[in-house]
């Protein structure tokens, strides 16, 4: 005759006392799910969470990585350098704490004269940290403000590049992410005479020693430090976790992402569930800690925080006049967003062309089209699918295409460094027309209007994607020597030639 299972495992709980082997493996509920897949676990939610938020800081880097020297290097589109000195101008030419918090930036401390190399040390440090929780679905608090620190201090100094929508706006949300990985455990059921709630130092370290397979998310990262910590009896002394007050307004599933433990040596742990560790005593009563307290001030000093940040963007809400896509203070942990209300059927473009002739007004002088990654251009090319990659020049080629050069003097550097055939900035384009030959003596921005062919139609037909429509000149044709002043008074690096 079969035992039942209840009194196994009461057997199994009498016969283990701590310290005396590894603890009897967790049976399955009566439902048939093991006892770390049961609800209030919330493990994968919080897995999930992590990986999703890693995978965007490792593509976002990625896009550093691959085009910040060509916006915003040395010889970049807009140097970030010339823009730090113009802050630090603004300031009385000194790296002051108004400077600091008017543009907040690692870039603040490092040497300038090398600004490729750190540019791509934000990059790439950022890259292996959201690597490696993208892999490991591990993190903690320390980790998650570095990915925040390190995005922000590139978004900062990325001028236009990162103000609009697509990438400044990144930032706010990143900034109380951290806080989600608080020390903390999941619900638990409601305790039975056959489990308690109650774990000292001493039962955590056995688990940590003898059971690194039972940890629902990966492998469990425990450092040995954390074997040797000091026992001290703390039964009953369970962590809460704590959520900052903005988080806890949210809803509670934010909470529930809270299961593995970041410990304090900068490791990820996971505190078992009581049903895989049976101490034949019962716990008293949990007394908050000094650690408690001050984890639930901090909390409610960030909550504080975000609320007073948070008036001017209701107040901007409620206004006639609303600024959208606008921060509303330089760590931009609050800001204003504005979905596009309704989606043309027609674009604006900006075609920039180039020629060999020695006369850009001659009848006979042959243009040719440079042609972007992903922007339209050529009208047999489909459009791109690139999300979640992000190709900056191509995005705000658009957004110049509503205004005129004037508005965007960015467009007449890529002019000029096409004019040198300049490497870095051609590697953010798709076709060089003038590849393997003598830079163009000419180059000029062409105004067009496309709209998608008609399926069935005669262009469709003929193979083409797009109709477009010329709209007039955008900007006229100009040489290398036309914009040596204008370089020189923007203290833009003149272009070489290649």
């Amino acid at each position: 005759m079969a035992v039942p299972v209840e009194q196994l495992r009461r057997r199994k709980a009498r016969d283990w006392s701590p310290g005396h082997g590894s603890p009897p493996r967790p049976e399955r509920d009566p439902a048939g799910c093991p006892a770390h897949l049961r609800a209030g676990t919330f493990w994968l939610t919080r897995i999930v969470l992590l990986r999703a938020l890693a995978f965007v800081y490792f593509v976002a880097f990625l896009v550093a990585f691959h085009q910040n020297k060509q916006l915003i290097g040395d010889r970049g589109l807009l140097p970030c350098k010339a823009y730090l000195k113009s802050v630090q101008q603004h300031f009385q030419g000194r790296v002051s704490w108004d400077a600091v918090s008017y543009a907040p930036t690692i870039l603040w401390l490092l040497d300038w004269s090398h600004m490729d190399s750190n540019l791509d040390a934000l990059a790439l440090l950022g890259l292996g940290i959201s690597f490696f929780i993208l892999v490991t679905g591990c993190a903690n608090m320390v980790l998650m403000a570095v990915l925040w620190v390190l995005y922000m201090s590139l978004v900062n100094v990325g001028q236009i590049w990162m103000g609009v929508p697509a990438s400044g706006n990144r930032v706010p949300g990143d900034f109380l992410v951290p806080s989600l990985d608080s020390v903390s455990t999941a619900q638990e059921d409601t305790p039975s005479p056959d489990r308690s709630v109650g774990l000292s130092v001493a039962d955590f370290q056995n688990h940590a020693r003898s059971r690194p397979d039972q940890d629902p998310g990966g492998p469990m990262l425990a450092g040995p430090h954390l074997h040797g910590l000091p026992l001290r009896d703390t039964a009953g002394a369970q962590p809460r976790g704590l959520l900052p007050a903005p988080l806890s307004m949210v809803g509670p599933s934010l909470r529930d992402t809270q299961q593995p433990l970041p410990g304090a040596g900068g490791t990820l742990l996971h505190l078992p569930r009581t049903a895989d560790v049976h101490p034949p005593w019962r716990p008293a009563d949990p007394v908050p800690g000094p650690g408690c307290m001050v984890r639930q001030t901090v909390n409610l000093a960030l909550g504080v925080l975000v609320a007073w940040l948070s008036i001017p963007v209701v107040l901007n809400l409620l206004s006639p006049k609303q600024v959208m896509n606008t921060s509303f203070s330089p760590l931009r942990i609050v800001n204003t967003y504005g979905a596009f209300g309704s989606i043309t059927r027609e674009r604006t473009e900006v075609i920039l062309q180039g020629t060999a002739s020695p006369n850009a007004s001659a009848p006979d002088a042959v243009w040719e089209d440079y042609e972007f990654k992903c922007k339209p251009g050529d009208l047999r090319r489909r459009p791109c699918l690139i999300s979640p990659y992000h190709h900056r020049l191509d995005w705000l080629m658009w957004f110049a295409a509503f205004q005129t050069y004037e508005q965007h003097e960015w467009v007449i550097h890529l002019a000029g460094k096409l004019l040198a055939n300049d490497a870095k900035a051609l590697s953010l384009l798709a076709l060089n027309p003038f590849a393997d030959r003598a830079p163009p003596r000419w180059v000029r921005g062409e105004h067009y209007r496309y709209k998608f062919s008609r399926p069935g139609g005669p262009h469709a037909a003929d193979g083409k994607w797009w109709i477009r429509k010329r709209i007039g000149p955008y900007f006229p044709p100009l040489s290398l020597r036309d914009l040596k002043g204008y370089f020189r008074s923007r203290e833009w690096p003149y272009p070489e030639l290649e």
